[in-house]
């Protein structure tokens, strides 16, 4: 359950805002000498504005590799270069884009919460095997499952104030 929700906020993590932050670049990957590289492990990646971010490679010949990678990408961004870094200003985002962009966090949300139940339903069909196979009382399998559901909910509130938190940061302007 704890993975999901590690899962879920890695995800969200590479969800565009109205603000420039460094894990949107995690999921471009450079072909770098034959290997598929993140742009984090080539450059230097700052925010010096609240809408700029600034890749600075380690090796400048990798520059133009950055830019193609970051150009084919589904960021929808559009770098520009002047040699020795690549600025990448993230335009603001209009109002039918940040609704699309909350439906997307909502439907990452439900897939963890979807997991976590898996994680629930597996751990209670575990508490109800050893009470078959008389490892366990059946008062011990009541409070095994009232435990798992306990746990079940804390993980499930935790994907919604997750949820809502990155809702509030794509809604603001």
């Amino acid at each position: 359950m704890k993975a999901a929700v590690e899962n879920f906020k890695k995800e969200l993590a590479s969800i565009r805002t109205g603000r420039a932050n460094p894990a949107i670049l995690e999921r471009v990957k450079v072909d770098y000498y034959g290997t598929a590289m993140p742009v984090n492990q080539l450059a230097t990646i700052s925010v010096p504005e609240p809408r700029v971010l600034v890749i600075q490679p380690w090796d400048v010949s990798s520059l133009n590799l950055i830019q193609k990678a970051i150009q084919t990408s589904d960021l929808g961004l559009n770098p520009t270069s002047d040699g020795k870094v690549i600025r990448l200003v993230l335009p603001e985002l209009t109002e039918e884009r940040r609704k699309e962009m909350v439906k997307m966090v909502h439907k990452i949300a439900e897939t963890s919460r979807v997991a976590i139940r898996n994680v629930r339903r597996e751990a209670i069909d575990q508490v109800k095997k050893m009470e078959k196979n008389k490892e366990i009382s059946e008062d011990e399998m009541k409070k095994g499952q009232d435990e798992v559901q306990k746990l079940t909910d804390k993980y499930i509130k935790q994907v919604d104030e997750i949820c809502a938190k990155k809702e509030a940061e794509i809604m603001e302007i």
